[in-house]
This record gives C-alpha cells, sequence and structure tokens, in this order.
C-alpha cells in the first residue's frame, strides 16, 4: 500500500441505521477506503443476531452498497467465548487482507466502546466510530432527513410497547416514542433494518412479514420481494 492510500475499512454492520448511517459519514468524510461490511448472522435461524433480519435481505442490503459481506455465523444460544474466537477468526481474517480500521455505529454507550477497542487492540485494528456523541434526537432525525428509510424488526417490550414492531422508523414515530426512550433506541429499546437511503444504489423492496415473540422479544419479519 502506497503512502498516499488511504486506510482500508470494514463497517460493522448490523442491518440497521446506526450502522447505515455511519457509513454514509465516513463515505462522505473521505478519510477511508471502505473495503466491505461484516455482520453476524445466527447458525440456527439464518438471520442477523438480534435484529432478526433475514440473510436474503443481508444480501440485498450489501448489494445495494455495492460492498462485499463478511458473515460471522454464531451458535444460538452464543456464549461469550464463542463470539469472542469467532470475531478475532474474522478480524484477523481482514487484517491480511490489509483492513486496518472497523467503522461502528455506535452512539454513546462508553462501556461497548471500550469492548470493542480492546477486541480490536488484539487484532492490531482500530475503531472508528463516525457518529459517536451526537445528540440521539437531532440525530435521529437527520436520519429520517436524510432519505434513510427503516423498520422496527425487534423491540423490548420491557422498554417499548409491542405495537411498535414493525413501524417505519420515521418523524411520526419518533413523536409517539414514550418518555425515557432513546430516540435512536441505543439502550437496547429496538432495533431496526434499512431498506432504502443515500447510502445505497437503489430501494429494496420488502413487504411485511408475521410479527412472534422469542426469548423475550418482538420480532417483525421483513420479507424481500422476489428478485
Amino acid at each position: 500500500m502506497s503512502g498516499s492510500a488511504r486506510p482500508r475499512a470494514f463497517v460493522s454492520w448490523s442491518s440497521g441505521k446506526d450502522s447505515a448511517f455511519a457509513l454514509l459519514e465516513a463515505r462522505r468524510a473521505g478519510e477511508l477506503e471502505i473495503a466491505g461490511i461484516l455482520t453476524t448472522v445466527s447458525e440456527a435461524y439464518g438471520r442477523v443476531a438480534m435484529h432478526g433480519v433475514r440473510e436474503t435481505l443481508l444480501d440485498r442490503q450489501a448489494t445495494a452498497l455495492g460492498l462485499p459481506c463478511l458473515k460471522v455465523r454464531l451458535p444460538s444460544p452464543c456464549p461469550n467465548e464463542a463470539y469472542e474466537s469467532r470475531m478475532a477468526e474474522a478480524t484477523a481474517a481482514l487484517k491480511a487482507q490489509g483492513v486496518s480500521h472497523m467503522i461502528f455505529g455506535d452512539l454513546f454507550l462508553e462501556d461497548i466502546r471500550a469492548y470493542r477497542d480492546a477486541q480490536l487492540d488484539r487484532a492490531g485494528m482500530t475503531g472508528v466510530y463516525p457518529i459517536w456523541g451526537r445528540p440521539t434526537g437531532p440525530l435521529a432525525r437527520d436520519m429520517v432527513a436524510s432519505g434513510l428509510v427503516a423498520r422496527l424488526t425487534c423491540v423490548d417490550p420491557r422498554r417499548l410497547e409491542r405495537s411498535f414492531a414493525g413501524r417505519v422508523f420515521d418523524g411520526a414515530l419518533l413523536d409517539d416514542l414514550p418518555q425515557g426512550v432513546d430516540p435512536c433506541g441505543e439502550n437496547g429499546e429496538f432495533h431496526t433494518a434499512v431498506t432504502a437511503g443515500p447510502m445505497f444504489s437503489a430501494p429494496i423492496k420488502v413487504a411485511p412479514g408475521e410479527v412472534v415473540e422469542r426469548d423475550g422479544f418482538v420480532f417483525a419479519d421483513l420479507v424481500p420481494a422476489p428478485a
């Protein structure tokens, strides 16, 4: 790599709005060569971990981003030792390909950032946090204003009403969020899947699927339209 080349980076891609907007902001900054996305996928369900997004929809997202997707497959349940082992294998493989940075959509949870940085440090890599510290109320509105389209695919019913599962992440939803719920769901209140936005080459057509409750969470399925 020449001295003038930009450092190569992968995006820790959750399939949701925060990682999508972090990717967009990293592209705008232009300081890194974004070489791909990395996503954890449940071996048992074939879905993105926690977000419950179908692997077929994840593949459509990668195509719309124009980036390869490295999938880290996790057992279910997944002990922390198994998670760290498989992530270490993935980051070692990326490091061998000249990837030196990992982009995250984290917003303000210091312990999560410290954990990520410690894991990356062992791999000889550096974490990048393009939207870190931005007030989440205005940030959520900025996401919507940018043209980002997402739906809530997972809701923690202990923190947010079940009826929010499957709703579009838009101004109306933000207006309806109860006091105490973070507008970006940073405390785990909800997770999303992005289907359109300026980070994609084209929108992804989806249809709402069934809503189910599993392992204490409410999941709203999104079914990609036939290609």
